[in-house]
C-alpha cells in the first residue's frame, strides 16, 4: 500500500467506535452481548491494534442503531462548492485497502466519487451491494472485477464501468497488483451516503 500524505485526515474507525458506543453509555461489555462479537476485539478495534472487517462492522451498527456510514463520518458542514487538495482528502484504511473521499462528504449534491487502492485479494465482502442511484467506476491501476447481477466484467487501466445501483453488485482485486479505482455514485436521496455500502463494503470492508 501506498503510505498516506501528512495532510490527508484519516478518520480512525476505532475512535469513531467508542464515541458512537459511549453515546449510547454502554460499556464495551454490553456492546459485545449485543452484537455477538468479543469484548477483547471490540477493544482491540477501539485502540487501534487491529482493523475490522466488514461483517464486524455491519454487526456493531445494527447493535448500536446507527448506519455504517457512521464509522466514517468527520464533522464538516456541505457546500455547493468543493475544492479539496490531494494531501487533504479524507482516508479510512481497511483491511487490504484505502478508501479516499474525493469531496463528496461535503458536497450538498446527491453525488459521491470516491478512491480505492486494493490490495490483491482485496474485496467488497461475501454479500453483494444494493443501493439507490447509478454507479461510475473507471481502473486507474490493476484489475478490477466487478460483478452485476449475474455478469461479471474484469476493468483493466482505462476500462469503465456505468450502471443502475439497484442491481446486485460487488467488486474484487483478482490480480497480483495493487489496483486504484475511482468510483462516482449519483442519484441517490438526499441524506443517503451509499459510498458507507462499499467502505464497510470500504468498510470499510476488504475481509481477511
Amino acid at each position: 500500500m501506498e503510505p498516506t500524505d501528512s495532510g490527508a485526515i484519516s478518520v480512525d474507525i476505532g475512535v469513531r467506535m467508542r464515541q458512537l458506543r459511549e453515546a449510547q453509555g454502554w460499556s464495551i461489555r454490553e456492546l459485545a452481548r449485543r452484537s455477538g462479537l468479543s469484548a477483547n476485539a471490540l477493544s482491540l478495534i477501539e485502540r487501534g491494534r487491529t482493523s475490522p472487517s466488514v461483517s464486524t462492522l455491519y454487526k456493531v451498527s445494527a447493535a448500536l442503531s446507527v448506519p455504517i456510514t457512521s464509522f466514517f463520518e468527520t464533522e464538516s458542514q456541505q457546500a455547493q462548492v468543493v475544492y479539496r487538495k490531494a494531501s487533504e482528502r479524507t482516508r479510512v484504511p481497511f483491511t487490504r485497502g484505502i478508501w479516499e473521499g474525493l469531496g463528496g462528504e461535503t458536497f450538498v449534491g446527491a453525488v459521491e466519487p470516491f478512491a480505492l487502492t486494493l490490495e490483491t485479494g482485496a474485496h467488497s465482502g461475501p454479500e453483494r451491494i444494493i443501493h439507490a442511484g447509478h454507479e461510475f467506476v473507471i481502473c486507474l491501476r490493476g484489475q478490477l472485477e466487478y460483478q452485476v447481477e449475474d455478469e461479471i466484467y474484469l476493468l483493466e487501466p482505462g476500462d469503465t464501468l456505468l450502471f443502475a445501483a439497484n442491481l446486485r453488485h460487488r467488486w474484487r482485486n483478482p490480480g497480483p497488483k495493487v489496483t486504484s479505482a475511482v468510483f462516482v455514485l449519483s442519484g441517490f436521496p438526499e441524506g443517503e451516503a451509499p459510498s458507507g455500502w462499499h467502505l464497510a463494503s470500504a468498510g470499510a470492508v476488504a475481509e481477511s
